[in-house]
């Protein structure tokens, strides 16, 4: 799992552009994404092709869960609205790869896993709002749904290349969870190739993003 995060802050560091936390870049455009919350780490490096497809490697590793998915994983845009000042956009996100238990339960187990869900949102350059689910198949040893949403504002609008500081609110639901709902408050940031996210929930687990454009 170290050489896979180190890989990808390396391959952050020879890139530069506009970073935005979205699953499809500019046609020939790469992204690396850290993403660290109170249920996973996972890591994802993908490259567009096109405007409206990227594909890539995918790391989660959910420490409860005691197993780590690897899989390739697809976005599409399904549809992009080019509306005057606002910018909503529809995505389909797929992957499908392996499971490999590592909890005693486990007795290292690995099976083939899969994954799916639906991501929209909708933005100004003042206020932002998101939503995403996900239904995971992880062969016999798990399956499971979730889904989040997000609403923001951003407390001044800054011009091309300056710091731009987002102050948002996640809400997630996982229904197999002890904790159903947990709600975290988040900072955002963003200046040229890096985006940055902190926040802490409710339950008191600690939110840490990173995302990376090329």
């Amino acid at each position: 799992m170290i050489r896979i995060f180190t890989t990808l802050i390396v391959a952050g560091v020879m890139m530069t552009a506009t970073a935005e936390a979205r699953p499809v870049s500019y046609p020939d455009g790469w992204t690396g994404m850290l993403m660290n919350d109170g249920e996973a780490n996972t890591a994802h490096i993908h490259y567009s092709p096109t405007a409206k497809t990227s594909i890539g490697y995918k790391y989660e590793h959910w420490r409860d869960k005691e197993y780590d998915i690897h899989a390739v994983q697809m976005n599409n845009l399904l549809k992009r609205w080019n509306e005057k000042g606002v910018f909503p956009n529809l995505y389909l996100k797929s992957g499908l790869g392996v499971v490999d238990g590592k909890g005693q339960d486990y007795d290292g187990e690995t099976d083939m896993a899969g994954f799916t869900g639906i991501a929209a949102d909708w933005e100004t350059r003042r206020y932002f709002t998101s939503y995403e689910n996900r239904y995971t198949k992880a062969g016999d040893l798990d399956d499971f749904f979730q889904q989040s949403a997000r609403v923001g504002i951003a407390p001044y609008v800054g011009d091309y290349g300056d710091l731009h500081t987002w102050l948002m609110v996640e809400a997630k639901h996982m229904p197999e969870n002890e904790d159903k709902f947990t709600v975290t408050p988040l900072v955002r940031l963003f200046k040229g190739a890096h985006l940055a996210e902190f926040g802490m929930s409710t339950s008191g687990e600690a939110l840490f993003n990173y995302v990376y454009r090329y």
